[in-house]
């Protein structure tokens, strides 16, 4: 039986059961979790955080400083699942970002040579594809972070292009996370690299189309799942495990995507990854349909898809605890009036990133930006991050940036 009680009246040892908001907007990527410090009642005060519910044993026989203690109703909820711990990061991230690039930028040469191929009637060069996976896949080992953070690298007119890579990454990196072995690891991030290859025989006109599609379009688009299964199960050497994340990457847990509208008892767990790699990515992009969501507003609107039962709440989870709650690459208003934009995930601290600071509080670009850990100030007071920001909307191209830093 749960109680819920107030932020003021929360005790180290007690198990917290649920917040009063989204655990998005907490260091905790989690609700259920036992109070062990009273740094983390500091930090639930910081979140925001007023009421939360808590195990009613623990509130403490004949506790008469727990005034208006109310009992609470069972919440009915998928489980989270409990992933085991990663290995630790062997390479530091800036070290491990130029050896990324490289890798970054030979996959995406590889996945378009790969369509084009198919494109003309030619067999997928699987040893080729198969290098290039491997070399993500040891970078994300050496360092998840470095890779990942690469994901934020779009480009309008080579989208399918980028948009392999980046799920490819960000599935590997989901993997690495829970602790997949080498060789299931490889074949998910295989079978996402390739997850699109169907779309070389949809009609160019189609595929770039402006605007919503006809029902006949969008029928006829629906076709590059199976098309793109086809032609991976003609290629020789792929098991059907590669082929997992071509065929479920637009189903859905409650039954309602394509091609086969397949519940997620009937769904892999390459399947699940890879739904939301693929929606994560997409929704952050610049198409000619639509114009990219802002990293956090899109894993907010995850979260929902989740709690929804549109894609597997409990993956969303461990996704956010794999790109942090403020990826890099997304632009920030900080408590001071500063603007930044995250540069490096924080594990420890998810709701404290290494930005870089590009203006003063007056909004005054810097003429050379700062690094500033948020997790690390011993000057007083201390900076958080007040607002996420559209860096169009405010004038800032984060990737200039970036960039430069990674030069």
């Amino acid at each position: 039986m749960r109680k819920r009680i107030s932020i003021d009246q929360l005790k180290i040892g007690m198990k917290v059961e649920k917040l009063d908001r989204s655990w998005l907007a907490t260091p905790f990527l989690r609700h259920r979790f036992t109070i062990t410090s009273a740094e983390q009642i500091e930090q639930l005060h910081a979140s925001g955080v007023r009421q939360l519910d808590v195990e009613a044993d623990d509130v403490g026989q004949g506790a008469n400083s727990f005034v208006g203690v109310m009992p609470v109703e069972a919440e009915i909820s998928q489980p989270i699942s409990v992933s085991p711990e990663p290995e630790p990061s062997a390479i530091p991230f800036a070290e491990e970002l130029p050896v990324a690039r490289q890798v970054y930028g030979a996959a995406k040469l590889i996945i378009q040579q790969a369509m084009e191929d198919v494109r003309m009637g030619r067999a997928l060069n699987m040893e080729a594809v198969s290098e290039a996976v491997e070399n993500m896949s040891d970078s994300i080992l050496r360092n998840p972070d470095a890779l990942t953070s690469l994901t934020r690298l779009k480009q309008f007119d080579e989208y399918t292009f980028f948009h392999s890579v980046n799920t490819s990454a960000l599935a590997l990196s989901v993997g690495r996370h829970l602790g997949y072995e080498r060789v299931p690891l490889l074949q998910l991030g295989t079978g996402m690299l390739l997850h699109d290859i169907g779309k070389t025989l949809i009609p160019i006109e189609i595929l770039n189309k402006t605007g919503r599609y006809a029902a006949d379009e969008f029928e006829i688009m629906k076709q590059h799942v199976l098309r793109g299964a086809e032609i991976l199960s003609n290629t020789t050497g792929l098991a059907d495990v590669f082929l997992k994340p071509t065929l479920e990457h637009h189903e859905r847990v409650d039954g309602t995507g394509y091609p086969y509208r397949r519940p997620k008892s009937d769904l892999s767990q390459f399947g699940l990854i890879a739904a939301i790699v693929d929606i994560y990515d997409a929704v952050t992009s610049d198409r000619c349909y639509h114009k990219g969501k802002t990293p956090h507003d899109t894993l907010q609107m995850l979260y929902k898809l989740g709690m929804q039962g549109h894609v597997d709440g409990a993956l969303v989870q461990q996704f956010v605890q794999v790109v942090g709650v403020y990826p890099v690459g997304s632009c920030v208003s900080l408590n001071t009036g500063e603007r930044a934009i995250v540069k490096q995930f924080n594990h420890e601290a998810p709701i404290r990133p290494l930005v870089l600071l590009i203006t003063d509080d007056a909004g005054r670009h810097r003429s050379i930006p700062l690094d500033l850990d948020l997790a690390v100030q011993p000057d007083q007071p201390k900076r958080t991050i007040a607002s996420i920001l559209d860096p169009t909307s405010v004038g800032i191209d984060p990737r200039i940036y970036l960039d430069k830093e990674a030069a």
